[in-house]
C-alpha cells in the first residue's frame, strides 16, 4: 500500500471511530444525564426512557456500535485490499 493510500485508510478509520464514539457518548452521557428529564416523560415497558438509557440502553448501543465498526472496517479493508483472504 502506498503512503497516500495508507493515509487515506487511517483517515477513514479515524473518521469511523470519531463518529461511532460520538454516537456512544451522546447515548450514554447525553441520554442518561443531560436529556434525562425530558426523556423521562416517555415510558417504554413501564420504565422511564432516561432511566433505561442510563441503566441498559448505553450498553446495548455500545454493543451495536462494535458490530457496526467491524462491518465498516471489513468493508474498508476490502476496498483498500488489506483484508484477510
Amino acid at each position: 500500500m502506498s503512503n497516500k493510500n495508507l493515509k487515506d485508510y487511517w483517515k477513514r478509520n479515524l473518521l469511523y471511530l470519531v463518529v461511532l464514539l460520538s454516537i456512544w457518548f451522546l447515548c450514554s452521557y447525553g441520554a442518561g444525564i443531560i436529556w434525562k428529564d425530558s426523556l423521562d416523560t416517555i415510558k417504554i415497558g413501564g420504565f422511564k426512557l432516561g432511566f433505561w438509557f442510563a441503566q441498559q440502553g448505553a450498553m446495548y448501543i455500545f454493543c451495536i456500535l462494535i458490530f457496526v465498526y467491524v462491518w465498516l472496517m471489513n468493508k474498508l479493508d476490502k476496498e483498500y485490499d488489506v483484508d484477510e483472504k
